[in-house]
């Protein structure tokens, strides 16, 4: 078990959070969005695969929440419940960018960028 959280932009969701930040991430429970072989489940994930994107900063979409991939029932609940905004997580990564984004989230100790 790891608490140290490190700056690494492979730690970078798809969706935006920082897996790095993440308790079951730091417990050794789990490698992270893109290091997993699954979920297939989720289809942010598929998507940036299939096109080849670090994450959805590189979607030419004007903002996340314009992709029903994105903006879906599941997401809500979840910011909802974690107080998250991965908008404005993908956001502030094409702003600023992934290093200075996981650097940031690294330091802060957020998994998510909150919606305040």
């Amino acid at each position: 078990m790891s608490t140290e959280i490190k700056t690494d932009t492979r730690l970078i969701a798809y969706c935006g959070l920082y897996c790095g930040a993440c308790r079951k991430y730091l417990n050794g429970k789990c490698s992270g969005c893109k290091q997993l072989a699954s979920p297939h489940w989720c289809k942010i994930r598929t998507c940036c695969i299939d096109q080849k994107f670090a994450s959805c900063a590189d979607c030419p979409l004007k903002t996340p929440n314009d992709c029903k991939k994105f903006n879906n029932t599941i997401s809500k609940i979840f910011a909802l419940i974690f107080g998250s905004n991965r908008e404005k997580c993908i956001l502030t990564i094409r702003e600023k960018g992934a290093v200075w984004y996981a650097g940031h989230m690294a330091e802060t100790g957020q998994q998510s960028l909150k919606n305040k």
